[in-house]
């Protein structure tokens, strides 16, 4: 649904991007896990809470045009939960660029680069990585101080994409605020 800021920005400064960032849920801590990092599950207690916040996502009425994924497991099984709760399964990809280690400015240039505009992305990772984004992407640093919690949902509005202050925030809620939605 289009609320009446977001329509009038978009009358006056053009098409509007919703980039909305989400957190894997809780995985097996890394102390536990004696395998590959990169194929560390999540506790069952991390799948319920997930369906939790997507189900409130669908409350939300949130579609995306495009669902980006970590390919890693904990990110991939967050972002499957919440495709297969909105229905949305043929949306979902995966980006190396949203692995830990990726490089979030090839991510802008991915993001940028798509055949087809992308009014409504749902980007799924990891932390500190997908707080730095946001904090370049609303301040130009990636310093600022954001609790970003397990399964938290971020909303950025943003008019033209660039790795830099191109955007602005719209909400941040935990997991426990998404759940007081279902």
């Amino acid at each position: 649904m289009l609320h009446f800021w977001d329509f009038f920005q978009e009358r006056v400064y053009g098409a509007l991007m919703n980039i909305f960032i989400l957190r894997h849920a809780v995985a097996v801590e890394r102390e536990d896990w004696h395998g590959d990092d990169s194929l560390r599950p999540l506790t069952p207690e991390g799948e319920q809470q997930q369906r939790k916040v997507s189900a409130a996502m669908k409350r939300m009425g949130l579609k995306f045009d495009l669902i980006l994924s970590s390919p890693y497991e904990r990110a991939r099984r967050t972002a499957e939960i919440a495709a297969e709760e909105l229905n949305q399964k043929k949306q979902l990809r995966f980006s190396d660029e949203l692995k830990s280690e990726g490089n979030p400015k090839k991510l802008v240039r991915e993001i940028t680069a798509m055949a087809r505009p992308v009014e409504n992305l749902l980007l799924v990772g990891h932390e500190p990585y997908l707080s730095e984004f946001i904090s370049v992407l609303l301040t130009g640093k990636a310093k600022t101080e954001i609790d970003f919690k397990k399964s938290g949902l971020c909303r950025l509005k943003v008019e033209r994409l660039k790795y830099d202050r191109c955007a602005s925030l719209a909400w941040l809620l935990s997991p426990k605020q998404m759940e007081l939605m279902v």
